[in-house]
């Protein structure tokens, strides 16, 4: 579950890997609840296209790929759970993608994204709130969002596991 969130949050923030990869670096991660305890992972292998400017919002994309064999949860035996098909079985969907199909301005440097996201054959739409920021290093994207793991059938019903995975994501892109 919390690999899932982590795998959700890459894709959005390093949105990308359907053109060149101009994503240099993205930190991905993900927290839930199990058995009332916060949990959480991280997921790599983010390769990603972003071509964002702040004034031209309509012509704007992001697109991004993350690779679910990436999943760290600091525990290899839940990490290889998570690649199994009850989860996001890694084997027939090895790849996350997200993206974008629109962007609206909320305040000086703070946006909102709806994005297409689809893990294991589902695509859902899902906002996604981050601050963008311009350095010298290149494009800085921030943000953090809610899923719900049971829309893409990650983890079945449990008692004891939140159905809600909150992602948080930095991503960097010349």
């Amino acid at each position: 579950m919390k690999n899932i969130i982590a795998a959700i949050a890459l894709l959005i923030v390093s949105t990308g890997a359907f053109a060149q990869n101009n994503i240099t670096k993205a930190k991905i991660s993900f927290e839930l609840k199990n058995l009332g305890i916060k949990t959480g992972g991280i997921i790599g292998g983010v390769q990603g296209n972003v071509a964002f400017d702040p004034n031209k919002l309509a012509t704007s994309k992001i697109e991004a790929t993350a690779d679910v064999n990436t999943i760290n949860t600091d525990n290899d035996m839940r990490d290889e759970h998570l690649k199994r098909d009850d989860y996001f079985d890694a084997e027939k969907y090895p790849k996350m993608s997200l993206s974008s199909v629109s962007f609206k301005k909320t305040k000086a440097n703070s946006f909102t994204g709806v994005f297409n996201l689809t893990i294991k054959g589902i695509t859902k739409a899902v906002e996604v709130p981050f601050v963008y920021a311009a350095t010298s290093a290149g494009n800085v994207f921030k943000g953090s969002f809610k899923i719900n793991r049971k829309d893409f059938k990650i983890g079945g019903n449990s008692m004891t596991m939140s159905d809600d995975v909150t992602v948080n994501f930095e991503a960097e892109a010349k």
